[in-house]
This record gives structure tokens, sequence and C-alpha cells, in this order.
């Protein structure tokens, strides 16, 4: 089930004045945005209401903000995370970016505009994921890994050997695709994963 795009943010921080003072400054920048001190209760909530966008600490007691970024991922693929951090390190830094799919690593005391432009960056991407998964969640298991190699340039001869199946199956799948998508063509199609369609 796809959850509608929202434009609500969470900011995650064991520190309740810290958490309640980043919230507040979104709020005052147009966003709409809650405060969260226990992992757990943030969790909870996403069971009544989407976020697109979790800014989170990534050192808690109650568990690590890398930790939560698994649970968040698990419940909804199309949340954006942004990490913030009191002890950046250089690990922490590759961690968030490239194991956890965080937008923006930020080191406390925070940069203002920094955090509003990661935010706002949080908003689109989430709305983009939303976009791909409404027009391509009603593909099978199959046309889905085909639309995957079709949008990064591979030919059906190429993905035929790719998945060990057909020209003749490939196309196919590509024409359940473009039935399914209303897409005009590969261009379309490559401007769909992207969310832009």
């Amino acid at each position: 089930m796809t959850i509608q795009p929202s434009s609500c943010v969470a900011v995650l921080d064991d520190d309740a004045d810290f958490a309640a003072a980043v919230a507040r400054l979104l709020v005052r920048q147009g966003f709409e945005a809650s405060f969260f001190t226990k992992p757990a209760a943030l969790l909870g909530e996403m069971m009544a209401r989407r976020f697109s966008c979790v800014v989170s600490d990534i050192q808690m007691a109650e568990t690590d903000g890398f930790t939560l970024a698994e649970h968040l991922r698990a419940r909804d693929p199309g949340v954006a995370l942004v990490f913030m951090t009191a002890w950046p390190t250089t690990a922490h830094a590759v961690d968030a970016v490239r194991r956890h799919g965080g937008l923006d690593y930020l080191e406390k005391p925070l940069d203002e505009a920094r955090l509003i432009a990661a935010v706002r960056e949080g908003l689109a991407w989430s709305a983009r994921k939303w976009q791909v998964e409404q027009a391509t969640g009603a593909f099978t298991r199959r046309e889905r890994e085909v639309f995957d190699w079709l949008v990064k340039g591979h030919s059906n001869k190429e993905i035929a050997e790719l998945l060990g199946i057909s020209v003749r199956t490939v196309e196919d799948h590509r024409a359940a695709i473009v039935a399914k998508t209303r897409a005009n063509g590969l261009a379309q199609l490559v401007a769909l994963s992207r969310g832009e369609g």
C-alpha cells in the first residue's frame, strides 16, 4: 500500500529542548513539524500519520539514528532522512549517506540555512519517490525488473540476456509497462523513474 505524500517533518533528539527548538524553527519557516524524544514514540506516531522527512540525532540513549533509519525505511521506503550529531566523524558521515540513504549529515550547533535546505530537499525527494511508486505500483515483479533495466538505457536484447528470458517476453513486458503508465515512449519512462512524470 502506498502512503500519500505529505509535508510533515519529524525531529527526533533525546534532548527535548533541542528537538523542540528545531521543530519551532521549521514551523517558522512554513513546514509542518513535530518533535519526538524517543524513537519508539516516533515509530508509533507513524502508524497514524506519515512523515515525509525525519531529522534525527545519531547518538541517543535509547537507540542510534542508524538503527532507527532501518526501522523507518522498513515502514516507509519513501521517507527522507537527515542526520545530525554533536560528535561528527568521517565514518558516521559515510554511513549516513551510503548505508542509510541520508540526504545530509548536519553538525550541531545546526546551520539553520543548511537545515532548511536539507528539509526542502528531503520533502522533494520523498514526493518524487511517491510519484514513482504510484506509477509503478501495478507492475508485476518481472515488469519492475524490465522497467529498471529499460530506464538505465539497456536494449530489449540486453535485458533479455540479463534476465534470462526471450526478447519477445521483454517486448511483452515493455508493452504492459507502457500500457500501465500511459507513457509515450522511453523518454517518458526515464522521466517517470526520476519522479518527473
